[in-house]
């Protein structure tokens, strides 16, 4: 049963989230808080959250695909986790750690910046997309959730794969 109230509420909490998430994300490369800690452990964890965070994107697609819709949401909900727990470690590990520079020369520069620019544009504009969508399902708008999902989906999961593979690039050049 629809809910347009709740979706209406929901749709602003995601609007103001993926503000303040941006927000964040852009303040992050000119503000160090200073610390004891050494967050340098956290680049593979975000490149793991991203690798699991495609891993069940892939499995809540193919229960959709099999309609075994309670094991569809149950993959989504990994999903939405996942790339929580990658944003949190992700906002602390550059409020903290110097950026990483790419290290490598020749036509490999190019494909790594490439996936990167591509990753991070795609992460910014999909982000309140995935809230969204989410938020068609939960409040009953299948018809819309579905429309939806189906381009919000590939750049989703193009976001979580790419991370890794940028990861893995990057991991020679950290010091």
């Amino acid at each position: 049963m629809e809910n347009k109230g709740l979706l209406k509420k929901l749709d602003r909490v995601a609007v103001v989230l993926s503000v303040v998430v941006l927000l964040l994300v852009g303040m992050m490369r000119r503000v160090k808080i200073p610390t004891d800690i050494d967050f340098g452990f956290l680049p593979p964890f975000h490149s793991f959250m991203n690798a699991l965070t495609a891993v069940a994107l892939g499995f809540a697609f193919y229960f959709v695909k099999q309609k075994k819709i309670d094991l569809h949401r149950k993959a989504i909900f990994v999903a939405l986790g996942c790339s929580a727990m990658f944003l949190l470690s992700y906002v602390v590990y550059h409020f903290t750690m110097e950026e990483t520079h790419y290290c490598m020369e020749g036509g490999i520069r190019k494909v790594y910046f490439f996936l990167l620019i591509t990753h991070v544009i795609l992460a910014a504009v999909i982000l309140p997309f995935i809230f969204f969508t989410f938020n068609r399902a939960f409040t009953g708008h299948i018809a819309q959730h579905r429309k939806m999902a189906k381009w919000v989906f590939p750049l989703w999961f193009y976001v979580a794969v790419t991370g890794p593979i940028v990861y893995l690039m990057l991991r020679p050049c950290y010091s």
